[in-house]
């Protein structure tokens, strides 16, 4: 077992660099940190290249980790590859998840929602409503930026969530015959008006300017969640979870 104590070694520097996009980008990997996390990866199967845990940390005894390289080291490590206040003394290096997502009848896209939390939180909510896939379009948080895996609460590993093109996931989803909803406060339905289905997408957009116009075009029916308070809106989250369980017949 290996043991690292400064936070200038270079590779505590390369696992630094992996909470940036442009480094997970580049080496297909990504950091994931705390206990909770690292033992949804690993239950999940997950491919783990490396845990990091920190010497006053103990391993849980019901974890299979005997295939995973492991590497202690000091606080100050920890703290330096660390997105959180108060990080829990370990972390894992994974490679980037890939799927075969040929058979899917329900589908949620996100377009171009750029808040971490509520990405994380959208997909946490689709894993919950037993959807199928997420696809993240362009201009939305990174799914494997450090906030958004914290948000999912490890949902990001037990179903496919994929970064794609919405145009084209429409078009897939056009060509079966399966049902499209686009939400919007203009021109939209009242969402209870639908009525609920075993094959179905649904688009949800950005938390200032909703879903782009060029998908709304698209749609089979676009929908939205009335406002009875005094509230502008509803979090895209929240609308999200609203309309997925209504939608999703089980």
């Amino acid at each position: 077992m290996k043991r690292i104590e400064s936070p200038k070694n270079e590779r505590v520097k390369q696992w630094k660099k992996l909470l940036t996009k442009k480094e997970r980008d580049k080496t297909g990997l990504f950091l994931i940190e705390g206990f909770h996390l690292v033992e949804e990866a690993i239950k999940s199967g997950v491919h783990i290249e490396e845990i990091i845990i920190a010497e006053h940390a103990t391993i849980p005894a019901s974890w299979n980790v005997a295939h995973i390289p492991m590497t202690i080291v000091t606080d100050d490590v920890i703290k330096a590859i660390s997105d959180t206040e108060t990080p829990q003394g370990i972390a894992a290096v994974c490679k980037q998840l890939h799927w075969n997502i040929d058979d899917i009848q329900t589908a949620l896209f996100i377009d171009a929602v750029q808040d971490p939390g509520n990405v994380g939180t959208i997909i946490r909510t689709a894993d919950a409503a037993g959807i199928d896939a997420v696809v993240v379009g362009e201009g939305s948080a990174d799914i494997y930026n450090a906030k958004v895996m914290r948000a999912t609460q490890g949902s990001l590993f037990h179903f496919p969530v994929i970064k794609g093109d919405i145009g084209q996931w429409i078009a897939r989803f056009q060509n079966k015959h399966i049902p499209i909803y686009g939400t919007s406060l203009q021109n939209g339905a009242d969402y209870r008006s639908v009525s609920p289905s075993s094959s179905f997408a649904l688009i949800v957009g950005n938390e200032g300017s909703g879903v782009s116009d060029k998908w709304l075009q698209q749609t089979t029916t676009n929908l939205y969640v009335p406002i009875y308070g005094k509230a502008e809106s509803l979090n895209v989250a929240v609308a999200t979870g609203i309309l997925l369980y209504h939608l999703q017949k089980k």
